[in-house]
């Protein structure tokens, strides 16, 4: 019975179950506290950046991409592990990896934590979930921000994992997670990361590129405004095409100073509301491509 189930789940299935256990997974329960690979990662680059004293744009180059790919080969190992222990513990490992590259329940968390009267307190929230100086921002801006944050992520950490995860099984994933969270960390284009972490900031802009327009896709049918919306997004490769989307199904003004604005009525609390319920349609938009992609693989497998 064992060699039966073993033979059921060794196939195209066991990526299909893989998947939707994670998924499961990650709306029941929030983040693993005790161990997760994303933090593993973002350590691991920051005690390269640490240890690293910047010389020359060359070396801070060459310095930086051996730091990333030692990640990306830790990424990968990970991913690897279960195909290497007996077969139910590399499944229920599976499972686990793969639920920690996407983030669904804890994105929507934090960015609900930021709907507080309180703007002291909206502003601490705020600053958990985007890389600006937040003490300064007004109401409208703060609002802004959450949504931004949502829209952005709704990429990085849900779309672009999954997408990842259709193309190469859980080590697409997992090293698409590993190069997204050490761009949070050092890909800047500051004085002191301009070279460090310029690898790893235009492989993830590669990485993303087709998600992000993946965004723009399912976004479309909600409003008739995303479409010219989508074309205002000139400001970043990749980042500001899901919060074009976004300003445009909500009509509000998103705004990042200095970096883009898309016309819209003045944001308020009620909006970051609106922006979560959004969220979960786009997110099931995505599901139903990703699971309808998988089963079509499948039947034109067997």
């Amino acid at each position: 019975m064992l060699d039966i189930i073993y033979l059921d789940l060794s196939d195209n299935q066991e990526k299909i179950v893989i998947l939707f256990l994670a998924i499961v997974f990650d709306l029941l329960t929030s983040e693993p506290r005790v161990f997760h690979p994303v933090v593993c990662f973002g350590k691991l680059i920051s005690y390269a950046d640490k240890i690293y004293m910047r010389r020359n744009r060359y070396l801070d180059f060459i310095t930086g991409f051996i730091s990333s790919f030692i990640v990306i080969l830790f990424a990968l190992f990970l991913s690897l592990i279960p195909e290497f222990v007996p077969f139910w513990i590399g499944f229920g490992l599976s499972v686990f990896l793969t639920k920690t590259t996407f983030a669904i329940r804890s994105l929507e968390e934090h960015v609900r934590n930021t709907v507080v009267a309180d703007i002291e307190v909206q502003r601490e929230q705020t600053a958990l979930i985007v890389s600006r100086d937040v003490s300064k921002l007004k109401r409208n801006e703060l609002c802004s921000a959450s949504i931004e944050s949502l829209s952005e992520n709704l990429v990085d950490s849900v779309i672009s994992p999954i997408f990842y995860f259709i193309l190469f099984g859980l080590p697409g994933a997992m090293i698409y997670r590993a190069v997204n969270t050490m761009d949070a960390v050092i890909g800047y284009r500051s004085e002191e990361y301009l070279y460090f972490g310029k690898f790893i900031a235009r492989l993830d802009d590669i990485l993303n590129f087709i998600p992000a327009r993946i965004s723009f896709l399912l976004f479309l049918p909600l409003s008739r405004r995303v479409f010219a919306y989508y074309r205002m997004a000139r400001f970043k490769i990749n980042g500001d095409k899901p919060i074009a989307c976004m300003s445009a199904v909500l009509g509000v003004n998103l705004e990042k100073r200095g970096v883009y604005s898309f016309p819209g009525r003045t944001a308020e609390l009620e909006d970051i509301l609106r922006g979560i319920k959004i969220f979960r349609v786009v997110l099931t938009e995505w599901l139903f491509v990703t699971f309808a992609i998988l089963l079509l693989e499948f039947y034109l497998r067997v």
